[in-house]
């Protein structure tokens, strides 16, 4: 049986699902998860499902997410997005669930659920729920349509990066034939901005450390950050305008969060692969996008050190 089809028979099963994805949430993740949840709900409304993890106060357009703190998900599904390892999901305990299934785009790490649907060649998980809708000629609403194209766009920086494959471009297309979307009106729902996120991009670009090797690196702590008025996930909404650099391969942007007491690496690269060094600090994500939570400086000062490094054995191939 088609793995989309076996999901779609367990969604069917269960009368209550709960719907996690990965912590720090980003517009696929949320974009995934809440266009499930409407799908689901569309296609069987007597059922209970619950979007779940904490809020991310910048994408909050794409939904409210649930608690489930008083309810016995013993005999439960729950569907895991975007996310390849246990450590990472936001919001639930696998372990509380008789079944899992984890739908991820990411190379794999581990495996935790009873279906597994890994395509690292897909751009994203919402081209996953894509793909799950048209394998199960399931109708989308605008809303689930609107939500994934978003989580598209926003993975693949407005199919911008390498990843954007020719299956990306026919689903897109077969989502807004489908349904009457205003896809140029959603771009500013995502990229919309204050004015202080501005004037910290100028702060970021005039500061920037550029290692020999085409590393480049800026250090942003919590003083920074209250006073340019922004919080530590402002610079990681930043992070791909330097993609385009001449001198730049690889750059890290490390951002203080005093209250989780760590420091939020992102990482992007333009030549050498970045995810086994982000596994290497805990951290993960995709060959050219990747992301770690260091504790302290000096294992952030080891992080970019490990990159210069790589980067330097890359341009002696």
């Amino acid at each position: 049986m088609n793995i989309y089809k076996q999901i779609y028979k367990q969604i069917k099963k269960y009368d209550t699902i709960v719907i996690a994805r990965h912590i720090g949430a980003d517009p696929d993740a949320l974009g995934s998860q809440f266009a499930l949840k409407d799908i689901i709900l569309n296609l069987f409304p007597e059922k209970k499902v619950y979007a779940v993890g904490n809020p991310a106060s910048r994408f909050k357009f794409f939904g409210i997410n649930d608690k489930i703190d008083d309810i016995d998900t013993n005999k439960s599904l729950c569907i895991v997005l975007d996310t390849p390892d246990i450590k990472r999901i936001d919001g639930a305990n696998i372990n509380n669930f008789e079944y899992i299934i984890k739908m991820d785009h990411h190379p794999f790490i581990e495996k935790y659920a009873n279906i597994e649907l890994i395509d690292d060649d897909a751009c994203s998980t919402s081209q996953l729920i894509l793909e799950l809708v048209f394998s199960n000629k399931i109708n989308l609403t605008k809303e689930a349509g609107e939500r994934l194209y978003l989580g598209i766009v926003g993975d693949t920086d407005r199919f911008l990066h390498d990843y954007t494959s020719p299956k990306t471009f026919s689903l897109v297309n077969k989502l807004l034939e489908n349904v009457n979307i205003d896809f140029t009106s959603l771009y500013k729902i995502l990229y919309q901005r204050p004015m202080v996120e501005v004037r910290f991009e100028g702060y970021i670009y005039q500061n920037l450390t550029l290692t020999d090797n085409g590393v480049a690196y800026i250090k942003i702590t919590d003083k920074i950050m209250k006073e340019y008025n922004v919080d530590s996930a402002a610079a990681g909404n930043m992070i791909n305008d330097l993609k385009f650099v001449n001198e730049i391969m690889v750059w890290i942007f490390l951002s203080e969060d005093i209250k989780s007491n760590l420091i939020r690496a992102n990482i992007r690269s333009v030549g050498p692969y970045v995810n086994d060094v982000a596994t290497k600090y805990g951290g993960g994500g995709h060959k050219y996008a990747s992301g770690v939570k260091l504790k302290t400086w000096e294992d952030a000062d080891k992080l970019v050190d490990d990159l210069d490094n790589l980067v330097k054995k890359f341009k002696q191939k």
